[in-house]
């Protein structure tokens, strides 16, 4: 029983901080509108990949209070202006009385301001 638990520890030590790597990001509207919580207006582009993420919310709580206005002002969450630093985690909500997992894009810096190809995905602007 210990041998499981110290696998679990060491386990949970060395891999999760992989699953939370740092990667570069576009974000932008996706077009959709609704009516209810959650809505998956957003959708991100991981530029090393490729893939494209459809609803993942972006939460840039954690950044100074001056790289949150210039991601505000240069409208980077909607026309995906700046490629952004983080990394996707699932987080808890309570939605319409039940308790969901939804993906999160935690933002962890401003890296550059994106070129228009990496931007392709998201709409004129």
């Amino acid at each position: 029983m210990w041998a499981m638990r110290l696998g679990f520890l060491i386990f949970a030590l060395f891999v999760s901080p992989v699953a939370a790597a740092e990667n570069l990001y576009v974000v932008c509207d996706n077009g959709l509108r609704c009516v209810k919580a959650p809505c998956p207006s957003s959708t991100m582009r991981n530029l090393e990949t490729g893939e494209e993420f459809r609803g993942v919310a972006p939460d840039i709580a954690g950044l100074s209070d001056a790289d949150q206005q210039r991601i505000r002002e240069t409208d980077a969450l909607y026309y995906g202006r700046l490629v952004l630093s983080g990394h996707t985690e699932n987080r808890e909500q309570d939605i319409a009385g039940k308790r969901q997992s939804l993906p999160v894009l935690v933002i962890t810096g401003i890296a550059r301001e994106s070129t228009a190809a990496e931007r392709r995905h998201c709409r004129a602007g």
